[in-house]
């Protein structure tokens, strides 16, 4: 009798795969999945080899408690990940499970490609800030699962053995590019102290609102660059660049964020470069009490902001998106999640599993609460992404600021092609 309820609920509680037009079913239902039955889910996410070992390890203690589950994984450093995705997604074959970027959240979900998680996840312990940030157009696609700031991260011990003043909280756009100079005046030639920000769309968009003039690209999709804070911003890293403070051209361009040996912090190439809370435990992994952080310069307002690290969703086109849910509820609320993820994905955002977590979290994972809590006071309001940009702000932009880099083109020049590159989106 028990069985036959529970096979019961099942089949009450499995709907339809969603439809990828959203005006029509799909043609098959979910499979009612028993205990017994063997479900293979494909996962798949990004990050520092100490993300990928936690989240292997906790795909093998999820399948010691539910055996007829197994995991099909798929990782990769950041550089590629969203146009694999992308292209997955297009042919209705993503992985059921995926790691998503908040700024990528209303592209998937606006072209129905994220099933909707609003029940079978239990997200009473998370805040609801947080949980509203996986929500589109008032429906839930994707589950937050770390808090996480925007900041600086620095090599500690060579600052210190440089015998430079190291940075602090609070400190001004000024001060940062000062600092460049100096530690430069002691660092050997071929080293660098400062990434080149050129092309990244995240420095600028912070250089920008710190200086009251909003996102770039606005929430609702506005082209929104302000001319002379942009050129102010390119022509200072010139500078940097001709007084060799950030690297040349052809080797800033190399960087691969958070790989172990490409990443420019991580290689010794550069002493400082922009980062988020959630990135620490990586460079950690790879030089375990060398780095430290710090919050964004600030302009007259606040550069930095507070955002969800990144999110769990499940394809629109998963034959077990149930299974998928009950994983995911199990990676944000049990224990024994927590104490194999640890803070890899940013700082937990189950309060339960934070306050459990609390009294085993290391120094470098109290470093990346600190940060979240020295961002929090005056943190600008975060800007998910406005539907239909993800291209310009991750490759046009990018690609736009490596032709100045590299001297191809002059600022003013460059300013052109954003604006008119930028009427192909509007």
């Amino acid at each position: 009798m028990t069985a036959m309820i529970a096979l019961s609920l099942s089949a009450c509680g499995s709907g339809n795969k969603p439809s990828t037009t959203g005006s029509s079913p799909a043609a098959t239902a979910a499979p009612v999945v028993t205990a017994s039955q063997p479900v293979k889910l494909r996962i798949v996410w990004w990050g520092s080899q100490a993300r990928h070992d936690a989240t292997l390890k906790a795909l093998d203690a999820y399948t010691k408690k539910h055996p007829n589950v197994t995991f099909e994984p798929e990782f990769s450093g950041f550089d590629g990940y969203a146009d694999k995705l992308a292209t997955q997604a297009a042919a209705k074959n993503a992985p059921d499970i995926i790691q998503m970027d908040p700024a990528w959240l209303a592209e998937y979900a606006g072209r129905n490609q994220l099933a909707d998680l609003s029940k079978g996840i239990r997200t009473e312990d998370i805040d609801k800030s947080l949980v509203d940030s996986g929500k589109f157009k008032d429906k839930l696609y994707a589950i937050a699962l770390g808090n996480n700031a925007t900041g600086m991260i620095y090599n500690k011990n060579a600052v210190d053995k440089l015998g430079i003043t190291p940075p602090k909280n609070g400190w001004t756009w000024d001060e940062y590019f000062q600092f460049g100079k100096d530690a430069k005046a002691k660092l050997e030639k071929d080293k660098y102290v400062l990434m080149d920000a050129t092309s990244d769309y995240t420095t600028y968009s912070a250089y920008q609102i710190s200086q009251g003039k909003g996102y770039p690209i606005t929430e609702d999709g506005k082209f929104n660059f302000d001319k002379d804070t942009w050129l102010t911003f390119v022509k200072k890293y010139a500078e940097l660049r001709t007084a060799g403070v950030i690297p040349p051209a052809e080797i800033a361009s190399t960087d691969k964020e958070s790989d172990a040996k490409l990443d420019l912090m991580n290689n010794d190439s550069v002493l400082m470069k922009r980062t988020f809370a959630a990135l620490f435990p990586g460079y950690e992994g790879v030089k375990p009490g060398a780095y430290s952080l710090v919050a964004q310069p600030k302009g007259p307002k606040s550069s930095g902001w507070l955002k969800p690290s990144m999110f769990w969703s499940v394809s629109a086109d998963s034959k077990y998106a149930e299974e998928s849910k009950k994983f995911i509820d199990w990676f944000v609320n049990d224990s024994e999640a927590a104490d194999i993820l640890t803070t890899t994905r940013g700082v937990p955002v189950s309060k339960k599993m934070l306050e459990y977590l609390t009294p085993k979290l290391t120094p470098a994972d109290k470093l990346q609460i600190e940060l979240i809590k020295n961002v929090a006071p005056d943190a600008q309001p975060f800007n998910a992404g406005a539907k239909g940009w993800s291209n310009y702000t991750a490759k046009d932009y990018k690609s736009i600021g490596e032709k100045v880099m590299f001297g191809k083109i002059t600022p003013e020049a460059a300013y052109e092609e954003l604006v008119k590159k930028a009427k192909d989106y509007q």
